[in-house]
């Protein structure tokens, strides 16, 4: 059943997150009534014990009981290194249960790009987001590889100026010869507002997950989001 302000949860690990995110759907799924839950200790936690525990899986799936037991009709878990535990969760509830950049991964491989960007400014993110996208390609693109770069600057973690991050992450492109990619995907929603400003410098489209999720779930849980069409990406 469509409900015509459907209850969407967002599990947040940082706060910036939880901003972007919020004013995200405030712009593209208004209809949602949005309910954040923030753990400020889930990224510092999985960085000091070098990845997922069981223990920190255990936690995430914790959170994810909680908002599904406070009737959420669709969770959104804007923290890539807890991707994975996405999997389980679905196993367990039967409510849209979306990764942080499922959804962007989705729309840029069912793209025509056949090189690609990973950018982002924690190091975790990374290989949880190239992971994510690989997973994707049989399904979305079967017979079209891909080619994924990846880039990471943790000096764009260290401003709040967007375009002064986007210098930095387009400087960490041309670090590793990314100049000639055909999108650049944001590995963290706390990177969206630099996306801009980034498309600008580098000339090629710049995808964000926040917006795509919400686009998605939009889709997902409104009768009119079906037959919308899909917002563009931001493009330099």
């Amino acid at each position: 059943m469509i409900e015509p302000q459907p209850l969407v949860a967002m599990i947040h690990a940082v706060p910036a997150a939880q901003r972007i995110a919020a004013e995200t759907f405030t712009r593209e799924f208004p209809q949602a009534t949005v309910w954040n839950v923030l753990d400020d200790r889930l990224l510092d936690d999985a960085r000091a014990a070098g990845g997922l525990t069981d223990a920190l899986r255990r936690r995430m799936l914790r959170l994810i009981g909680h908002v599904m037991d406070g009737g959420a009709q669709a969770l959104l878990l804007t923290c890539s290194s807890y991707g994975e535990v996405v999997d389980t969760a679905r196993t367990l509830w039967d409510a849209p249960i979306l990764k942080s950049d499922e959804a962007m991964f989705t729309a840029a491989l069912s793209a025509p790009h056949r090189r690609v960007a990973v950018v982002a400014s924690a190091p975790p993110a990374v290989p949880a987001a190239v992971t994510q996208l690989e997973a994707l390609v049989p399904a979305v693109r079967p017979g079209r590889p891909v080619d994924i770069l990846t880039a990471l600057s943790e000096e764009a973690a260290a401003t709040d100026d967007a375009e002064t991050a986007a210098r930095h992450l387009a400087d960490a492109l041309h670090a590793v010869g990314g100049t000639d990619v055909d999108a650049v995907l944001l590995a963290q929603y706390s990177l969206t507002p630099a996306g801009r400003a980034l498309a600008a410098l580098l000339g090629v489209p710049v995808l964000d997950g926040a917006g795509a999720a919400a686009r998605e779930l939009r889709g997902l849980l409104t009768s009119s989001g079906r037959t919308a069409a899909p917002a563009p990406t931001v493009a330099p």
